[in-house]
């Protein structure tokens, strides 16, 4: 498998947000969805996918770059340099496979060789527990790491995507009400598949990534958003139709309402989902003026020499 540095075209040493910007990028341009039929950019879309799930993964990039697992996130064989592929070697003194450093084996390296030089012929060894020529362990497929966008309405609301998945294909993903910026989820059987029959398959871990809202803001479960009123419904009070996750509500705005006003709309905030009850909505009311009327402002003309003359006197 190509080293996953190159499949995103990084150089090691590359940052997180490095990783995660290119991953994004080319998973964008090969996805099957923008290529139907596109052999080349289906491979190319696997490919960048299993370079992610190493790189991606803090854990698994340390131990790739250590050189304990290989591009496929599988363990390396046990035996690494001043082992059978160091300097030593077999016969011509360049290593297993006659490479000028020596060449670090998997287990299925490994027990093909010893199958062959011990006459095993059939089932291949396992170079494990239970010692030469016993049949093959099976081995469960390696994990591999996501990321998938959801709007902050959906991330409120709870919802239900489908995704294209490199190895497990189209499947559903159901984000539950409340989930949070950074939170993974765990989709059991959808990673790499296992190595040897009846083997399990990996899981596949989303990372979910909340886009910000412009109208609400988040507190626990609650929602919190500013919305306009006119100064007449200020003053005098009346209906006022809020926006919410949900959709729009008509709520009751009690007179002398000021600018920083605080209403709670109950239940409308993120949904319900096991034990946690439904947040609510706070609405922080902003007075705008709006288009005055000519009658208003003579008003205030009036009243206001008034209210300037009584000022002097006193």
């Amino acid at each position: 498998m190509k080293d996953p540095y190159e499949a995103l075209g990084l150089k090691r040493g590359a940052t997180d947000k490095e990783i995660r910007s290119a991953y994004r990028k080319l998973a964008k341009a090969h996805h099957p969805d923008h290529n139907p039929g596109d052999k080349k950019a289906e491979e190319q879309f696997k490919a960048v996918g299993a370079a992610y799930a190493i790189l991606g993964d803090k854990e698994k990039r340390a131990r790739f770059d250590r050189g304990e697992i290989d591009a496929e996130g599988n363990e390396r064989g046990p035996f690494g340099p001043g082992g059978f592929g160091g300097g030593a070697g077999f016969g011509n003194g360049q290593g297993f496979h006659g490479g000028p450093q020596g060449a670090q084996f998997s287990q299925e390296d490994l027990g093909a060789f010893f199958s062959d030089m011990f006459g095993g012929g059939g089932t291949g060894a396992d170079f494990g527990p239970g010692g030469f020529g016993g049949q093959r362990r099976a081995r469960r497929g390696a994990d591999r790491s996501y990321t998938l966008q959801v709007s902050f309405e959906d991330s409120v609301l709870g919802t239900t995507t489908r995704v294209t998945l490199p190895e497990a294909g189209t499947v559903e993903v159901r984000i539950p009400a409340g989930i949070e910026d950074g939170q993974t989820l765990r989709l059991a059987g959808k990673g790499a598949p296992g190595m040897g029959e009846n083997a399990p398959a990996g899981d596949a871990l989303v990372t979910v990534t909340v886009q910000p809202s412009k109208l609400y803001t988040r507190d626990g479960r609650d929602l919190r958003a500013t919305v306009p009123v006119d100064l007449r419904t200020a003053v005098l009070g009346g209906k006022l139709v809020v926006p919410t996750p949900k959709g729009q509500v008509t709520m009751k705005v009690p007179p002398h309402s000021d600018s920083g006003t605080v209403l709670r709309l109950g239940g409308r905030g993120v949904a319900a989902h096991g034990k946690h009850q439904a947040g609510n909505l706070y609405v922080t009311l902003q007075v705008r003026i709006g288009k005055v009327d000519p009658a208003l402002e003579a008003f205030f003309e009036t009243h206001g020499a008034d209210a300037d003359e009584k000022a002097e006197k006193v």
